[in-house]
């Protein structure tokens, strides 16, 4: 065998179970990049590294420097991520308690992250006033949000519109040119801004928020934050009142791809004090319907408000 085919064979990886695990690395890849709605092209500028070779990633021939440190974790009984981590090593007592809460399911992980805010968390009051919607693009916040926030008569802040004017640049540029982790940077510094400057407001934050843990944790501890729902199908006709899409075919594949992004940021936007379904009803009987969220949550303590989900319950 030629050294070059070797190399192709190493890259592969010589058993069902690498080839299986390169596939799964790859395709988390791939998950990673549609959540943060970049293409290939755009990672490759933000990261250095060629769309030819993320290309080969995400269809499962990764480097096989991956596969060596997985056989050196296993031999250790360890995960890649130990090794791989860029975080200090944690205490025993926050390992065990982390292992614990990856064993429960969806809802007893927010029930577990209600009792931990209740008990250690920053006290949230909805005496702040400062509401914060969260969702997919197309879900209405900035519709649903402003026309509450004229009924409430409070300000209305869009997130993004204060990332580009506290950079001088638009969204787009800040990507193409500086990549995903400057926007999220602007965006941190945007949140803490308004955060620090309104007392009451109802505010608009990018779809992909929640991938951050700081700033969604920021976003978590000074805002009531509620998410606003919605099925791909309907995104899709809302973002086309917008933004001219193109013919059936690539809209049929952004509905595939927004399917998967809502299914990968559901339990993210599941975290939201509250939801809200904006299906079908008129938007300014939804904004009604916001408002009635924010005056229950000023009338109760600070605990989550759990709000059963009419996407999941329909699946």
């Amino acid at each position: 065998m030629k050294s070059s085919e070797k190399l192709s064979e190493q890259k592969r990886g010589s058993t069902a179970s690498d080839e299986a695990y390169l596939r799964l690395v790859g395709e988390r890849v791939r998950l990673q990049r549609v959540r943060l709605s970049m293409s290939r092209k755009v990672l490759s500028q933000s990261s250095g590294v060629s769309e030819r070779y993320l290309a080969e990633l995400e269809r499962g021939t990764g480097n096989a420097s991956l596969l060596i440190l997985r056989r050196i974790a296993s031999a250790m009984c360890l995960k890649v991520s130990d090794f791989v981590s860029e975080c200090p090593e944690r205490p025993v007592d926050l390992t065990l308690a982390i292992t614990q809460l990856e064993r429960l399911g969806p809802s007893d992980v927010m029930e577990a992250r209600r009792l931990l805010c209740d008990r250690y968390g920053v006290t949230k009051t909805a005496s702040t006033g400062l509401v914060a919607l969260i969702g997919l693009r197309g879900a209405g916040k900035a519709a649903i949000g402003k026309r509450a926030a004229e009924m409430m008569d409070v300000p209305f802040v869009e997130l993004d519109r204060e990332i580009e004017r506290n950079s001088g640049m638009e969204l787009s540029e800040i990507f193409s040119t500086h990549g995903e982790n400057a926007y999220r940077e602007l965006e941190l510094e945007a949140l803490k801004r308004v955060i620090q400057t309104h007392d009451r407001a109802i505010m608009t934050t990018g779809g992909g928020i929640v991938t951050s843990e700081d700033n969604f944790g920021l976003l978590l501890e000074n805002c009531l934050t509620i998410w606003l729902r919605a099925e791909p199908e309907q995104l899709i006709e809302r973002a086309r009142r917008v933004v001219a899409l193109r013919p059936s075919g690539l809209s049929r594949q952004a509905t595939t791809e927004l399917t998967l992004m809502l299914e990968n940021r559901q339990p993210l936007y599941a975290r939201a004090d509250a939801g809200l379904d904006t299906g079908h009803l008129p938007e300014n009987e939804l904004a009604q319907k916001l408002m009635q969220l924010i005056a229950f949550q000023e009338q109760k303590s600070p605990k989550v408000l759990v709000v059963p989900d009419p996407i999941s319950a329909a699946r």
